[in-house]
């Protein structure tokens, strides 16, 4: 899934005959019913729908199916990505949300766009995907998939933390601070980027970690390859500190316990209908301005 540091890009698999389809959202609140339904009948014009969950609880691995359409905003693109664990199939995100850096499609151009995904005329862009294991002496006791980030955090009494890294077996150092977050690409504009930590191209294979709250000046974040074998452990933690992945916690940690992230052997497959360019989605979706001068003709 990795060519020269970058993730891959594929075509659809369906091209030359009707896809299959699953419907995912949108959570309750953020549309109406008879907008919700115009925009499942222009899905069901192009492709057979084999399912349609609106709250994230049906088990994806045991269908049949090509594409996901999710309705909702990165929270429900995240979520569908969990659902799907290891038989990751292509996800078309339509926003219903604020953001949108995942689900970037409009609803109103959904009718313009979905045919031709469904014919086939778009691309898959594979993103790096990451799977963190939590290992209590030879036991693991958790383990999960994510998409976003793995990171330790403090909890109460939210005093100081004194976290472990190591790199390939290697102790590399230990950082003060409030917890630490190991980050994928396509979550480095995620809590990463609220850490201080910098912006990686989506399709780049390397993890960033980043420190929250680092009590000393010297620590800044790092980018490494994603082949290599990251293990963090926590001194002394709270009653509370935990691991977290993707925003869901993971398992509460002991002393003894060791939390190990590596490269995902599945990737997520996001669906682009048009060539997407990442520093107009940086400008526009989080405002990033380099000058108040006016942009160039």
């Amino acid at each position: 899934m990795v060519d020269g540091g970058f993730v891959r890009v594929s075509e659809p698999q369906w091209r030359g005959r009707r896809p299959r389809a699953v419907l995912l959202g949108p959570q309750r609140g953020l549309t109406d019913e008879a907008h919700m339904a115009a925009l499942h009948a222009v899905v069901e014009r192009h492709a057979d729908i084999v399912a349609v969950d609106t709250a994230f609880s049906i088990d994806l691995r045991p269908l049949e199916f090509d594409l996901v359409v999710v309705f909702g905003g990165d929270g429900s693109v995240l979520r569908s990505a969990r659902r799907m664990a290891e038989r990751q199939r292509p996800v078309l995100g339509v926003n219903l949300g604020r953001l949108g850096f995942l689900a970037a499609l409009p609803p109103d151009e959904l009718e313009s766009w979905f045919p031709k995904v469904a014919s086939g005329e778009c691309r898959i862009v594979h993103h790096l995907m990451l799977h963190c294991t939590v290992s209590r002496g030879e036991e693991v006791i958790a383990s999960r998939m994510g998409l976003n980030e793995a990171a330790i955090l403090g909890g109460p009494p939210y005093s100081i933390l004194d976290v472990d890294l190591y790199v390939d077996g290697l102790w590399a150092t230990t950082y003060s601070c409030d917890g630490l977050i190991i980050a994928t690409p396509v979550g480095s504009t995620a809590h990463n980027l609220s850490a201080g930590g910098p912006i990686l191209r989506k399709t780049i294979a390397a993890f960033v970690i980043s420190a929250i709250s680092p009590h000393t000046l010297t620590v800044r974040p790092v980018v490494d390859a994603a082949d290599r074998v990251y293990e963090m452990s926590v001194r002394q933690p709270h009653q509370a500190t935990a691991v977290v992945v993707d925003g869901k916690e993971l398992a509460q940690l002991t002393a003894e316990d060791r939390v190990r992230v590596v490269r995902a052997e599945p990737t997520f497959q996001l669906i682009e209908v048009e060539a997407q360019n990442d520093y107009r989605t940086l400008r526009e979706k989080l405002g990033w301005r380099g000058s108040i001068s006016a942009p160039p003709r």
